[in-house]
């Protein structure tokens, strides 16, 4: 007999947490919320800082470890921080804006392309002690 699940996929490896599973937490940058796990590597707003500098987030607003202990601050966690380190600085995908009032030959065509960051999670602190 097969150990593979009915639906014919093999079963999840653990090498790789799925988005949800694990220790998370949910911080604030540039003016969004982010889903932030460590070792993983996410897209921000730019922020002004070198390569290979350091970025400490204070803005926590939920923090969720590996036992399954969820935490939600109002508005904020105390004592949480979120330690990035900058990758490189990069633009996003250009975007169109194309406007056209029919029958009137007025037509404007605009491209737009955000300018991002890429930070590495480093670590995650809380009150002093990382989050695995």
């Amino acid at each position: 007999m097969s150990t593979t699940p009915a639906t014919g996929t093999s079963a999840p490896s653990t090498d790789s947490p799925a988005p949800g599973a694990g220790s998370y937490v949910i911080a604030e940058a540039s003016g969004q919320q982010f889903w932030l796990q460590p070792n993983r590597y996410y897209d921000l707003d730019r922020i002004a800082a070198e390569v290979d500098e350091s970025v400490t987030l204070e803005n926590v607003l939920l923090v969720r470890d590996a036992s399954g202990a969820t935490t939600l601050g109002h508005p904020y966690v105390s004592g949480v921080t979120v330690q990035l380190k900058v990758l490189e600085h990069r633009r996003g995908p250009k975007i169109i804006v194309y406007k056209m009032r029919p029958k009137k030959k007025t037509r404007r065509k605009n491209g737009h392309r955000q300018e991002l960051t890429r930070v590495r999670v480093e670590s995650i602190t809380v009150a002093g002690k990382a989050l695995a």
